[in-house]
């Protein structure tokens, strides 16, 4: 019956499994933990593979973030002659925007860490069903099933067109 309970612990998709999950902080002992359909959606363990993701993400954007802005600003102390500031300050520019970009990201990026802490990560936000592993792999700040999406896109096109 102990054993049957803890099974249940590790499947369970609250965190009153995590004292008996040992693998739901680290992913798995080797690090190469990849989460699988044949697994309960969403298990600590796929919570916490798409945390540290997600953080790992957010921390090489702030890191890149902050090299770039380093390096542009030494740039452009270096510019000396009036073509090459305009070149440097239109690279500034550039680069702002870009930056900003890499903000709305961070920002999305927080929200998909706030959704795994409330328990609403890997659903869509409008049908409630699972989003694929495959889709929050390649896009884990996703909040729609690809044909959730792909409705949403369409009524804004329409939107749009009026």
């Amino acid at each position: 019956m102990a054993t049957v309970m803890n099974r249940m612990d590790d499947t369970d998709n609250s965190n009153h499994g995590a004292a008996n999950d040992r693998s739901a902080d680290d992913g798995g002992a080797d690090g190469a933990y990849r989460p699988d359909a044949d697994e309960p959606f969403m298990s600590l363990r796929q919570q916490a593979y798409f945390r540290r993701k997600l953080q790992a993400w957010k921390e090489a954007i702030l890191r890149e973030s902050q090299e770039t802005l380093s390096q542009l600003q030494v740039d452009s102390l270096r510019e000396a002659d009036l073509t090459d500031r305009a070149s440097s300050e239109t690279d500034w520019s550039i680069e702002l925007r870009t930056r900003d970009r890499q903000r709305k990201l961070v920002s999305k990026i927080e929200s998909a860490i706030r959704r795994i802490d409330e328990g609403e990560y890997g659903y869509c936000e409008v049908t409630g069903e699972p989003i694929s592993l495959a889709r929050l792999e390649a896009r884990p700040i996703a909040t729609m099933t690809v044909e959730a999406q792909e409705r949403h896109e369409r009524h804004e096109k329409v939107s749009r067109e009026d």
